[in-house]
């Protein structure tokens, strides 16, 4: 179970494309690491972090624990997630987690991770409900219950969570914490593949082999009645 957890929380972590970006302006933040992360920037960023900015103090985390333009130190990163953490900061909270859960740059401590990634979820941060959610699945760091495992999960996947689609696909499929429904996984599997995630693909098309036409049709119906009502409250 804890070698499932452990690579379900990292394709959750993948998928926290916003979390890297810790809510800076984040054009500007990808032209930079596309360019290279510089010395003038990181020192722009240390700057606005030592006057308080939670956005800059995230940042810098991210540069630390990914070593861009600096050398990596897990340390000094933790130092900066909290510190932006502390101040509300969700994408620091969720990264403090992790960090917490690999014992990078702090003691490993599943309770804590979960903690971190608690706060995170309740403020709504699709990321961390994501990670929660297989906190759930494994029982590590809070007690298993797959009920809330897919409660979480859900939260993510309205949001249009790639991650979180895939694994509500998965508690379908398998009857996890929700009722048996192959029509919901394969609602959730498209969902999930059409927004870039290449497992749920191929396990949307492991189960079409047990399902009629008319469950496809069905779940098909779902997952457009899913993207169109989600692009209403868009606009």
């Amino acid at each position: 179970m804890k070698r499932i957890l452990v690579r379900s929380v990292a394709m959750c972590a993948v998928a926290l494309a916003p979390v890297l970006w810790c809510g800076c302006d984040q054009k500007k933040t990808q032209q930079q690491v596309a360019k290279g992360v510089t010395a003038s920037d990181i020192e722009h960023f240390r700057k606005a972090a030592d006057q308080g900015d939670a956005e800059a103090q995230c940042y810098l985390g991210v540069v630390y624990s990914d070593g861009q333009g600096v050398p990596q130190d897990y340390t000094e990163a933790a130092k900066w997630f909290r510190k932006a953490a502390d101040q509300g900061n969700v994408r620091a909270m969720a990264l403090l987690g992790m960090a917490y859960y690999e014992g990078h740059g702090v003691p490993q401590d599943y309770t804590e991770a979960v903690k971190w990634f608690h706060k995170a979820a309740d403020q709504g941060y699709a990321g961390a409900q994501c990670l929660l959610g297989m906190a759930y699945i494994s029982g590590e760091g809070i007690p298993q219950d797959h009920t809330e495992a897919a409660k979480w999960t859900r939260k993510a996947a309205d949001q249009g969570y790639a991650r979180a689609q895939s694994n509500l696909g998965t508690f379908y499929y398998k009857g996890q914490g929700v009722p048996q429904d192959w029509v919901e996984a394969y609602k959730w599997f498209n969902l999930a593949a059409a927004n870039g995630n290449k497992s749920s693909a191929e396990d949307r098309e492991k189960l079409l082999t047990y399902m009629t036409p008319e469950q496809i049709a069905e779940g098909q119906k779902r997952a457009a009645e899913f993207i169109a009502k989600k692009q209403g409250k868009n606009e």
